[in-house]
């Protein structure tokens, strides 16, 4: 994204923001409540039209694009981990996320075995049981395969450990911030947790409008 600014009611929540995430890397965003991190995520995700500003992802400024062309887009190059998993708890883990890679066009068959290959993996009982049924942990990582499901260019993950406890955290952590080196995408993840933000490649801090980059001291 370059010079991304947005204002609502006569208040800026974002300010000429620039951040570039390459494939293989990671970035995190720290900040208070109200900071506008869930502003910016939905910048990201062309959810929010910014005042001013592009956001690129896999080649293509998203804030320029007709709708339909973007919902295309999203689903092609984009993938989001939410902080309470947003899946469906009657529907097993291997259905989660095949439904995922069904809504954006692929074959019944091929998206049952890219599911089933992305939970074995990933370490999650994928068949027979209940999404509601899992753990905490085995829940993110459904998340988390679904989100990957579509081989996405750019991962975002939105307060991903905020509904976990301290050893699920650290757990999920790990497999967060390893798969920009296993599946060579970007991943930004935005966080209240300065322990798992610091995971990161680059973490900053989005305060007054603006992201600062936070030194090894967690110093903005």
């Amino acid at each position: 994204m370059s010079g991304l600014r947005y204002e609502v009611a006569g208040r800026v929540l974002l300010d000429g923001l620039d951040l570039q995430v390459g494939a293989g890397e990671s970035a995190a965003v720290v900040g208070p409540s109200g900071s506008g991190k869930s502003t910016l995520l939905g910048c990201v995700l062309g959810l929010i039209r910014p005042s001013r500003g592009r956001v690129d992802v896999a080649g293509r400024d998203v804030v320029r694009m007709r709708q339909r062309v973007l919902e295309r887009h999203r689903s092609r190059h984009m993938g989001v981990v939410f902080q309470f998993g947003e899946l469906l708890p009657e529907l097993t883990p291997v259905e989660n996320v095949a439904l995922a890679a069904l809504l954006g066009g692929t074959p019944t068959e091929r998206a049952y075995e890219r599911a089933e290959t992305l939970l074995r993996d990933l370490g999650v009982p994928y068949d027979g049981v209940p999404t509601g049924q899992l753990s905490g942990g085995e829940r993110q990582r459904t998340a988390v395969a679904r989100a990957l499901i579509n081989e996405p260019a750019l991962l975002l993950a939105d307060e991903p450990t905020g509904a976990l406890d301290r050893t699920t955290r650290d757990a999920v952590t790990e497999l967060l911030f390893d798969l920009p080196h296993r599946w060579g995408c970007a991943l930004v993840v935005v966080t209240h947790d300065i322990e798992v933000a610091e995971r990161a490649d680059r973490c900053l801090e989005l305060t007054g409008a603006a992201l600062v980059q936070r030194d090894a001291g967690g110093r903005a």
